[in-house]
């Protein structure tokens, strides 16, 4: 399993690794993992609780590389720059000295994809790729939204991703995808691709995490909750494809704060976590459209990445949580499992086409809004302001059907994810 993050690092695209590995031997597979180590990953956050989520004995193989602060006078800060020949120097030696049924590439860092056919070729070892995100990303070019890092870096990678990925996906055993809309993508990039091959597999949740959260304090809090106000939380990323969703928010509250001051003044809606850069580093996502709004006195966001087990420490003690999504229909938050888990006041703010939506609504576990562009923003803010913050739902404690749920579960994505491992294996015994 090739997964670049890896706890201590706290990151996005090693959940699903990570959730996966408590239940993998009782379904078959004996999980190796590959990652980069932990002091190498320039701005992470360390959170050495995730290393008790899964079982001790697990082989982490942890690889080397060049230090960020050795190559940033040369603005070369990329982890797979940095590490990659190192990461694919010590996959050589443990496929040659060892067997393997199948590699497992689960990372957002794109270009380690590129190992797969040169691995298979040499070791005959079939391969399996994990899209988190779309590799070839026509979001930016789509809207006019300024990618990160910039238009000159993201264009050559999108270059090189264009030459890569037909080679990788042409070669690939079995391809899984956080959300359905890559596999179209796809299709339509390369015609002779079928999209059938892909399966659809979100993170889902681990509610043994929960459990562990019961205990946790942060070390340094970023909400008093017992200060008599009403927090309403958000806590994850954010960024400029959110900017649909915050509007409606914002406007909704501004409409509230007209028609009720005295309680609307009580609310605080805290952003937690937004960026994944570290501090002080972080860009700010929700407070210049809270300021666009005038709204921004009523706004606290923490812009730079916070532990996992802190975030469900406020998830689970806000007054309310805010789920806001993305202009992109294609976004797949998985977000959304946790916010229904922690079983707070929830409100749902989501493109109508999200697969997202669609789960939230299926495990009713909130207040449901949804749009389709802009146009839409005055009209759904006046819903939101009527249903969630005037109506009262805002104090309301769902009841999430977790029978709903349940298909979403660490345990039951894992026991889908062996699936796809089985079917990978048998794939290339038999192509036919």
């Amino acid at each position: 399993m090739v997964s670049l993050h890896f706890p201590p690092v706290n990151a996005p695209d090693m959940q699903r690794i990570r959730m996966a590995l408590p239940y993998l031997r009782e379904l078959g597979w004996d999980p190796v993992v590959l990652a980069v180590a932990p002091d190498l990953v320039e701005g992470a956050v360390l959170e050495p609780s995730l290393e008790n989520t899964y079982p001790g004995d697990i082989r982490i193989i942890r690889t080397r590389g060049l230090p960020f602060r050795a190559t940033r006078w040369a603005h070369l800060g990329s982890l797979w720059l940095r590490c990659g020949a190192f990461l694919r120097s010590e996959g050589d030696r443990l496929l040659s000295n060892e067997k393997f049924d199948l590699i497992f590439f689960t990372t957002t860092q794109f270009d380690a994809f590129a190992l797969g056919p040169k691995w298979e070729s040499k070791f005959g070892v079939p391969f399996m790729l994990d899209y988190q995100d779309p590799w070839v990303n026509t979001y930016y070019a789509r809207t006019g939204v300024k990618p990160p890092g910039g238009w000159l870096k993201f264009g050559f990678s999108q270059w090189l991703a264009k030459w890569r990925e037909p080679k990788v996906l042409r070669k690939a055993s079995g391809i899984i995808a956080v959300s359905q809309a890559y596999a179209k993508s796809m299709a339509t990039h390369y015609p002779w691709f079928d999209e059938r091959r892909v399966e659809f597999l979100p993170f889902g949740a681990a509610e043994r995490d929960f459990v562990a959260a019961l205990s946790h304090k942060p070390s340094e809090p970023l909400v008093d909750f017992g200060d008599g106000l009403i927090h309403l939380v958000y806590a994850g990323r954010c960024g400029p494809d959110m900017s649909t969703s915050l509007k409606i928010l914002f406007r909704a509250f501004k409409l509230f704060l007209a028609a009720s001051p005295e309680e609307a003044k009580r609310i605080r809606f805290h952003f937690i976590g937004t960026d994944y850069a570290p501090r002080p580093l972080g860009r700010e996502w929700a407070m210049p459209v809270a300021r666009e709004e005038g709204v921004e006195n009523f706004v606290d966001e923490k812009c730079y990445r916070v532990p996992y087990f802190d975030a469900l420490y406020y998830l689970t003690h806000a007054n309310g949580l805010i789920a806001v999504g993305s202009n992109d229909p294609t976004y797949s938050a998985s977000k959304i499992f946790p916010y229904a888990l922690a079983r707070r006041p929830l409100l749902v703010i989501f493109h109508e086409e999200s697969p997202v939506f669609a789960m939230a609504a299926a495990m009713k576990c909130g207040c449901l809004h949804s749009y389709t562009g802009p146009e839409c923003i005055d009209r759904v803010a006046l819903a939101v302001a009527k249903d969630w913050f005037m109506s009262g739902r805002m104090h309301e404690i769902p009841t999430p059907d977790l029978t709903a749920f349940r298909p979403y579960s660490a345990e039951n994505m894992t026991r889908r994810l062996a699936q796809c491992f089985n079917e990978a294996v048998d794939r290339h015994k038999d192509p036919a």
